[in-house]
């Protein structure tokens, strides 16, 4: 995974750590304004809109969070700008990034942190099931993808792809 001279730049101010159960509001939060603003594009109103509020339960965000090591980017401030998981058994459930940091890193940086968890945790393949908009950037990265299909966001069905990644 190369990044471009922008993107390690932009990374340089960038740090990570794990995320706990204290970080669900602002998770929550850029996870409602990533798929309403970045997924818009590939996306209905109607999808976005029913996909982000698949966020909204607190209790689904700290089962999510026992599932799954999440990471999180955070910004010079501390902010959390991004996001991305995994679990014992090589599936990566989440990666957003916030609107205002697409193409600078970021999500380059976090897919690194979660193929390392991965590679200790023992697991051969990743999978993921990604977005439309997500779809470029992970065939960009070496990942294959499995299979097209319906997967249920909250009450709509939305088109996106498993694809899985030997490491």
């Amino acid at each position: 995974m190369r990044m471009t001279k922008e993107e390690w730049e932009s990374a340089q101010h960038l740090s990570i750590r794990l995320l706990t159960e204290q970080d669900i509001p602002e998770m929550r939060e850029l996870f409602r304004t990533t798929v309403l603003a970045v997924n818009s594009k590939d996306y209905t109103k109607e999808e976005v809109a029913d996909w982000a509020s698949c966020g909204n339960s607190v209790e689904h965000w700290k089962e999510l969070l026992a599932k799954n090591d999440y990471v999180g980017a955070l910004d010079g401030k501390g902010n959390i700008i991004g996001f991305s998981s995994m679990n014992t058994d090589g599936y990566l459930h989440s990666m957003f990034v916030h609107k205002d940091w697409q193409g600078k890193g970021v999500a380059t940086l976090l897919l690194s942190e979660v193929e390392k968890i991965a590679r200790r945790y023992g697991v051969h393949k990743i999978s993921v099931e990604v977005s439309i908009t997500a779809r470029p950037f992970f065939e960009k990265r070496g990942y294959k993808v499995v299979k097209e299909q319906k997967a249920r966001a909250n009450r709509l069905w939305l088109t996106n792809y498993v694809m899985e990644k030997a490491i």
